[in-house]
């Protein structure tokens, strides 16, 4: 016979997921309770395309021919509940705007990543065919400074044969060794909607908060 606390982690419903605020700084951002998980990655990774795959909606993280047009960090609710969010942050990378602009954007995901006490993982989406950009790099670093677990998703997967995928695949966990007991790595594909079960599966253990 299994108590509350040895239940498994319950399968959230991600279709329901809708939008809550938008915030351009850690100071307005929601109340910080319950459980989060972000999105973050350059502005070509795929990262509001993988949201919508993720929800099944076609347009519920704005995406955009002009890459790095989201500015704002953007939180999600799931199953109706405010306590379990999706968080969409800023793309970062080939906007074109002014460097100072960049610089403040910067240093708002810094804050996030590094004060949200709700934040309970990073899901950080790099292209396949060019992983581990200097901005993964930096990423990385925040997460590890917190001890917090990343989940990383190798986009654009169906852009490549399923050797050169599954090469690609192995070599960031290759270079991401040193880091295996916080960061987990995975290939998705948008597209043909492979992965997503993968990903909802590790959005759910972070999600789950157990009974008190």
């Amino acid at each position: 016979m299994t108590t509350p606390h040895d239940s498994p982690v319950p399968r959230l419903n991600y279709p329901t997921a809708s939008f809550l605020i938008s915030a351009p700084t850690l100071a307005l951002c929601p109340d910080d309770t319950g459980a989060e998980v972000a999105f973050a990655g350059r502005s070509n990774a795929g990262k509001s395309s993988a949201i919508n795959a993720l929800t099944q909606q076609n347009a519920l993280a704005r995406t955009s021919r002009t890459p790095g047009r989201t500015q704002l960090i953007n939180f999600f609710s799931v199953m109706n509940d405010e306590a379990r969010r999706l968080v969409d942050l800023p793309g970062y990378g080939y906007a074109k705007v002014p460097e100072a602009v960049k610089l403040e954007w910067q240093k708002h995901l810094a804050e996030y990543l590094r004060n949200r006490f709700s934040l309970r993982g990073l899901v950080l989406l790099m292209d396949v065919r060019h992983p581990l950009t200097e901005f993964d790099q930096m990423m990385l670093d925040y997460a590890d400074q917190r001890g917090m677990p990343v989940h990383i998703l190798l986009t654009k997967a169906d852009k490549l044969k399923k050797g050169p995928a599954s090469a690609a695949l192995q070599k960031v966990r290759s270079r991401l060794k040193e880091w295996e007991d916080l960061v987990s790595v995975q290939l998705f594909s948008s597209l043909k909607r492979d992965g997503v079960d993968t990903l909802s599966q590790k959005l759910n253990q972070w999600l789950y908060t157990p009974p008190e």
